[in-house]
């Protein structure tokens, strides 16, 4: 056991969850960071490559050179199935590196995590979208039924991996596991969910001061009407790098939610409190 070991397998208050999130991100960012990169690497140069295909096939459509709702409808939907195989396997990468930091008390296993990500990898992308289905069906009937099915979806991919569970049972357990709990539960998502995004929007700022400015010039030389003057290859550019930084930002999300997985499995079944118990005497 390392001395800084993080117990993901106990009641967490909201304060504890965020801390401790950046915590383990802050001790364990060099060995994580080379598997990710070994495991998501590929996956995230499609998703690059989905970010600039899209942003330059609706640059035109921005300001009305496009080809109407067909020529954003493709590109959008390729951005979205490349996104959702982003976050299949980032999501799941970060799982199964806190799944083997936990059976080895602080020590991560590099070749548990590929290993088990080659075993869950086609689970969790159609878990995702199975997951992204019901939530969208949730808000076609008004935003309140989209938000609630939200909190649970949000804790599938972390019964999958840590429970072992099948699609199925990770999505009917994940109602279970939120019961009596949902607001907390809520809270605790908006809260690193915001905070994520907050992170995200420092690395905005170049492309909303880039934007401010070329509508400044565009204002100051009567050229408003002109879109392109505002939404150039420059801005195009600017906007795929930061959405890139977005997305590997991203990569905070899962550890905030294991966390808030592990609070919500220990109120409900203890096993971390159990697992204790079992380990006393054993050292």
């Amino acid at each position: 056991m390392t001395q800084d070991y993080i117990k993901f397998k106990k009641h967490h208050e909201l304060g504890e969850i965020l801390s401790l999130t950046f915590k383990f991100i802050r001790e364990n960012y060099k060995l994580a960071s080379k598997i990710l990169l070994k495991v998501v690497g590929p996956v995230f140069l499609v998703l690059v490559a989905a970010i600039a295909y899209y942003s330059f096939a609706t640059m035109g459509s921005i300001y009305g050179e496009g080809n109407g709702f067909s020529g954003i409808l493709i590109p959008m939907l390729v951005l979205y199935l490349a996104y959702m195989l982003y976050v299949s396997t980032v999501t799941g990468t970060v799982y199964h590196i806190i799944k083997s930091y936990n059976r080895h008390k602080g020590e991560i296993v590099e070749t548990e995590v590929v290993e088990g990500m080659k075993t869950d990898f086609g689970k969790l992308l159609l878990l995702t979208f199975l997951s992204w289905i019901i939530m969208i069906a949730g808000f076609m009937f008004f935003l309140i039924p989209g938000i609630y099915l939200a909190v649970p979806m949000s804790m599938v991919n972390a019964i999958l991996v840590f429970e072992r569970k099948g699609i199925g049972e990770s999505i009917s357990h994940s109602f279970q596991l939120i019961k009596q709990n949902w607001w907390m539960t809520f809270a605790s998502i908006l809260c690193v969910a915001l905070i994520v995004y907050l992170i995200g929007l420092v690395f905005q700022l170049p492309a909303i001061i880039y934007m401010i400015f070329k509508t400044i010039i565009s204002a100051t030389e009567h050229s408003a009407s002109d879109g392109s003057n505002m939404f150039g290859t420059g801005f195009v550019v600017l906007n795929v790098i930061t959405s890139i930084i977005q997305y590997i930002i991203y990569s905070i999300t899962p550890v905030g939610f294991a966390l808030i997985y592990f609070d919500l499995n220990e109120k409900q079944n203890f096993t971390g409190t159990y697992e204790a118990i079992e380990n006393l005497g054993k050292n």
